[in-house]
């Protein structure tokens, strides 16, 4: 514990080196500047000027923020008598406000090793030597027992006295040219950052150690060194001004107390780190506060690490000090420069560049300076509100009262990230902390709740839901103070602020819902989002009113925000069949406000809402408890659990047939067949398995329907692409009538085949389960084929016309069997003579009739089918009839194989001769 501090020191020091060195190099360029601007004065007289210094004055003399500011700074600058403080803290200036850095000039030569450890490095270890020494000789003072603590204390402050004169004394006396070389290794510096340690230490330690003072002395000599400390930072620039600071944030650690007080220790730390914020406010500084926030945010951490007792108030109210602050004094109304604004103004740029451009729009806008302030600041905080919630869960502090200061740091954060323009991160960063935070108190605190009252909550359990909640509405209101000062001129930022106001507060919701609130019905949840989507869709309305761009990424992001929000209260409010039912009529709510304001983001709500039901479908497909659907067919609650969003969702591509946007027309039209395909399978599904919705294999019938439901649906498709063109229809038909083919492939040919799985055929001669499963889809992809003639691609014609003539022959091959072998016809019953022959026979008639037809229709596919199953019969009758039939059957079958190919050869030459004469 006690070699903390010294690394904290060494690792500040070596963080000011760098920036030191940066200083250093541009303080020969800003020499030269004062010199030149000041022959300029000379030279007014005579009418005179330098016009190659012009734009270089101009940019060192101009204004930062106010006017007043720069009165103030002016005043300041010329008390200073030293040349080279004026270098210095003009070069401070010039460096971080963004001016661009001047070039190097050839009279700076590169620092020699000599004289960096001679003149810069033995400096600065005799300063922390110094500082090191006054502290530990109180501390062995007080271990041996030497002198009494009085004594030590007074000794301590007189020898920080000491050494602020003496470095007073140097300064006065040292030459200019010294201090100019050496300006961030000046002796006086040092000697006065020493002892203004040794001062802060002795009089922390005379009243939180040894309580020789009282608060109010305590408070009043503290404020008097933080003033001089002020003064001297002034004097000795701003890598002094840190090395002071970080030795004042190491005192209370290296004087330790035995029994702290928390109230006085971040007093002392947040007085010391408003006395950093004022020097820096003064000379623009931008390291040293950021390393202020850093150390001040470091020690809460600190104390809730390594103390016993804890009072987390002090260590929230030190960090509402950090961040008011940092938004009131310093860096406070910071100016925004950004080049990629003239880039805007500049005029369009083509299509090709416009993707570049707005990423670049938005790596600028999130970098503005100054970025370490904001960051640190906001880090910092933020970091602190977790780990109070973090000690309140495990250790047992009051929930209710971490959560109040959890939410306080947060929104104090978040006022920031609205309230001043540069503080972008600041924004993003309370949104997610807010989000991460109340999850994690609810997740984790609700292990330890034990419902008392009937309704399932408590006291302390609805206090602290209450202030999660209310932390998700403040962020609405801060956005809202947002968009009415800033919107017109901060376009992403608006953008990024409406994001935060949806996102952040139904988040918060959700997670509280999903740990604490009634599944059944939830009216605390519910009407917290009525509430927000009425906010937030008048947000939207008075945000359009305010800008007249009906494509304005703001009103786009309330408006969808508001539909979220409304999505969450139908949730709480309903549930099983209500939510799914009432989904689609949300969107199309929202649909036909797209009437009313022509905002691009409200059509797609209804997609939004039908794919959130086609979920909830998903989820839970009987809609309701599967005891209360009920057998009967159709008419059940599948009907309107399905039935209801397919026709929202036809209404609504009906809706938007004339809509420019093709994508959403495009979306809504697929969305509306496959709900109403998925309806129709649904309710048949339901009926064909008695009332019982499960995952079993389907059967042949079963299967059967589905297939004439997609031809079906394919041959619609076409019939609407055909009267309102439609990319979704034409494909998505063609899509379906693909996947009917696969399906009787694999499931009727295959699959579920009654020749290969034994399944009963049905009694009924004719009318029986083959004619379902294969004469009707056979007489469907036929005509579905002659539909699809010269309006559609010809491979799909043709293989709709093969299917047709697959399932046909397997419709006429197995009703065969069936009228041989009877109800069931299984293929390991085997085969007889009579069977045989028929199978010949049909083979050759069904051969007849597709050359028939493809001469008919000059199909060429059916020829070839025909063809084929020709060839098939000839195989069969040389390999199966020969071997298997006897006497007449195989003279008949012969015979007939005969006269059919020779009837074949005299239809083919009467075509060519036709063909020959017509030529």
């Amino acid at each position: 514990m006690e070699l903390l501090p010294l690394v904290i020191l060494i690792v500040g020091i070596l963080v000011l080196r760098g920036h030191n060195l940066r200083i250093k190099q541009l303080e020969a360029r800003v020499q030269e500047l004062q010199n030149a601007l000041a022959n300029k004065v000379l030279t007014a007289d005579t009418g005179e000027s330098i016009p190659a210094l012009d734009s270089m004055a101009h940019a060192t003399a101009q204004p930062i923020e106010d006017q007043p500011e720069a009165e103030i700074e002016d005043s300041s600058a010329a008390d200073i008598d030293e040349p080279a403080a004026a270098a210095r803290n003009a070069a401070e200036t010039f460096e971080e406000d963004g001016a661009p850095a001047v070039g190097r000039t050839p009279s700076q030569a590169k620092e020699s090793l000599e004289s960096t450890i001679g003149a810069r490095w033995a400096v600065w270890v005799g300063g922390i030597a110094l500082a090191f020494g006054g502290i530990f000789m109180v501390k062995y003072s007080i271990e041996s027992g030497l002198l009494s603590p009085g004594v030590r204390l007074i000794l301590a402050a007189l020898f920080g006295l000491a050494l602020i004169a003496a470095g007073e004394v140097i300064r006065r006396r040292a030459a200019p040219v010294l201090g100019n070389a050496f300006q961030n290794a000046m002796i006086p510096g040092v000697l006065t950052a020493a002892g203004v340690v040794a001062l802060f230490g002795s009089t922390y330690a005379a009243h939180g150690v040894y309580g020789f003072i009282g608060p109010a002395i305590a408070f009043v000599l503290l404020a008097l060194i933080s003033l001089a400390t002020l003064g001297l930072s002034l004097l000795h620039g701003q890598a002094l001004a840190g090395l002071g600071l970080l030795a004042s944030m190491a005192t209370p650690a290296l004087i330790a107390s035995t029994s702290p007080k928390p109230w006085i220790l971040f007093g002392y730390l947040t007085l010391t780190w408003l006395a950093t914020l004022l020097a820096a406010r003064l000379r623009r500084w931008l390291i040293a506060p950021s390393l202020a926030n850093g150390l001040l945010s470091l020690w809460p951490l600190l104390y809730i690490t390594f103390s016993p007792a804890v009072d987390l108030t002090p260590v929230t109210l030190s960090m509402l000090a950090m961040i008011g602050g940092t938004i009131f004094l310093w860096p406070g109304r910071y100016p925004i420069q950004e080049p990629a604004r003239e880039n805007r103004e500049a005029g369009p740029v083509d299509d090709i560049a416009q993707p570049q451009h707005a990423v670049g729009q938005w790596a600028v806008f999130l970098a503005r300076a100054p970025l370490g302030m904001t960051l640190t600041a906001s880090v910092g905080a933020l970091t602190v509100s977790l780990c109070l919630l973090t000690y309140a869960l495990d250790y047992g502090y009051p929930i209710a009262d971490a959560t109040f200061m959890f939410a306080a740091i947060v929104a104090a954060v978040a006022a920031f990230g609205a309230g001043r323009l540069h503080a972008a991160w600041a924004t993003i960063l309370s949104a997610a902390i807010a989000v991460i935070g109340a999850s994690g108190v609810l997740t984790n605190w609700i292990a330890g709740v034990e419902p008392s009252a009937a309704d399932g909550t408590i006291s302390l359990q609805s206090t602290v839901l209450y202030e999660v909640l209310g932390l998700g509405a403040i962020f609405v209101l801060i956005g809202f103070f947002f968009l009415r000062h800033f919107a017109r001129e901060e376009k992403p930022y608006a953008a990024l602020w409406s994001l935060v106001m949806a996102a952040t507060p139904l988040a918060i919701a959700t997670i509280s819902f999903v740990n604490f609130g009634n599944w059944t019905l939830d009216w605390l949840h519910g009407l917290y989002g009525v509430g927000l989507a009425i906010v937030l869709i008048g947000l939207a309305e008075w945000q359009y009113r305010l800008e007249g761009e009906a494509e304005s990424l703001p009103t786009n992001i309330l408006a969808a925000g508001s539909f979220a929000a409304a999505i969450f209260a139908l949730h709480t409010l309903a549930h099983h069949a209500a939510a799914t039912i009432l989904l689609p009529v949300l969107g199309i709510a929202y649909l036909l406000a797209g009437r009313l304001r022509s905002w691009p983001v409200l059509p797609w709500a209804m997609v939004a809402a039908l794919i959130i039901t086609m979920g909830r479908i998903a989820w839970q497909p009987t809609i309701v408890d599967p005891a209360d659907l009920g057998t009967t067919p159709v008419f059940n609650m599948l009907l309107a659990g399905y039935g209801i969003p397919a026709v929202l969702a036809a209404c609504a591509a009906f809706i938007t047939r004339q809509s420019p946007s093709l994508r959403l027309r495009n979306t809504l039209q697929a969305l509306a067949c496959f709900l109403t395909l998925l309806t129709i399978a649904i309710l048949v599904r339901h009926a064909m398995n008695g009332g019982v919705l499960n995952d079993a294999v389907p059967t042949l019938g079963e299967q059967s329907i589905y297939t004439l439901l997609a031809i079906g649906a394919s041959a619609t498709l076409m019939a609407l692409d055909l009267s309102a063109a439609s990319p979704v229809f034409r494909y998505g038909g063609m899509a379906l009538g693909a996947a009917s083919v696969v399906m009787i492939l694999t499931l009727h040919l295959l699959g579920l085949n009654p020749f290969v799985t034994g399944e009963s055929t049905g009694r009924i001669p004719l009318f029986n389960l083959l004619l379902l499963a294969y004469l009707l889809p056979a007489i469907a992809y036929g005509g579905l084929a002659l539909y699809a003639r010269n309006r559609r691609p010809l491979p799909y014609v043709a293989m709709l016309a093969l299917a047709a003539a697959v399932m046909a022959f397997a419709w006429a091959t197995l009703s065969v069997r069936r009228f041989w072998q009877g109800e069931y016809i299984p293929f390991w019953n085997g085969f007889i003579q009579g069977e045989l022959y028929s199978y010949s026979v049909v083979w050759l008639l069904i051969g007849i009739a597709l050359l028939g037809l493809g001469a008919r229709f000059e199909a060429r596919s059916l020829r070839i089918a025909s063809a084929a199953l020709v060839s098939i019969a000839v195989v069969k009758a040389f390999l199966i009839d020969m071997a298997n039939l006897e006497g007449f059957l195989r003279a008949l079958s012969f015979i007939g194989l005969g006269a059919v190919l020779i009837g074949i050869g005299l239809f083919y030459q009467k075509i060519l001769t036709g063909k020959k004469a017509t030529e």
